[in-house]
């Protein structure tokens, strides 16, 4: 065996979560949106444990506490529920918390403005959104179903 087969042996943070420390996205961010992909992608189901953050820190040499505000976030968004006793387990929420649809229909405008903004069509972002969401197991798409942004809160057809 080599060193590197060595060193992944003995890590105990999940195999998808791929740190690009020369990136311009935080750290703590990475490890958000990792964990936020692989629970849409099937890899972490509801009640699936995280590594501690301790853990985590160690297996990729940052600090803890980089690890923790990844972890808070998803707590705060209702990814993750924590306890001092049982550690961090993934908590995918079965019923709709309209804020929490708000807050993503705003970061949603946010990327699309950017699309927007360095000329794309509409069609080609439609095209994108469709073939991103069919990588992800799960219901099917409805179409003519939509959800309004702060302007309403319930689904129209």
């Amino acid at each position: 065996m080599n060193d590197e087969t060595d060193a992944k042996q003995n890590l105990k943070t999940p195999v998808f979560i791929l740190l690009e420390f020369s990136s311009e996205t935080p750290l703590y961010q990475q490890i958000r949106d990792q964990i936020v992909v692989a629970i849409a992608d099937g890899h972490l189901s509801d009640g699936s444990p995280l590594p501690t953050t301790r853990q985590m820190a160690s297996d990729f040499g940052i600090n803890f506490h980089t690890v923790n505000k990844a972890y808070d976030l998803l707590r705060r968004e209702g990814f993750v529920s924590m306890t001092r006793k049982h550690g961090s387990f993934v908590r995918r929420e079965t019923k709709t918390d309209f804020r929490r649809i708000e807050d993503w229909g705003e970061r949603l405008r946010t990327l699309l403005a950017e699309g927007v903004a360095r000329g794309l069509s509409a069609d080609k972002m439609l095209v994108f959104c469709k073939t991103t969401l069919s990588t992800f197991p799960g219901p099917p798409i409805l179409p003519g179903k939509t959800i309004s942004p702060r302007r309403s809160r319930r689904i129209t057809k």
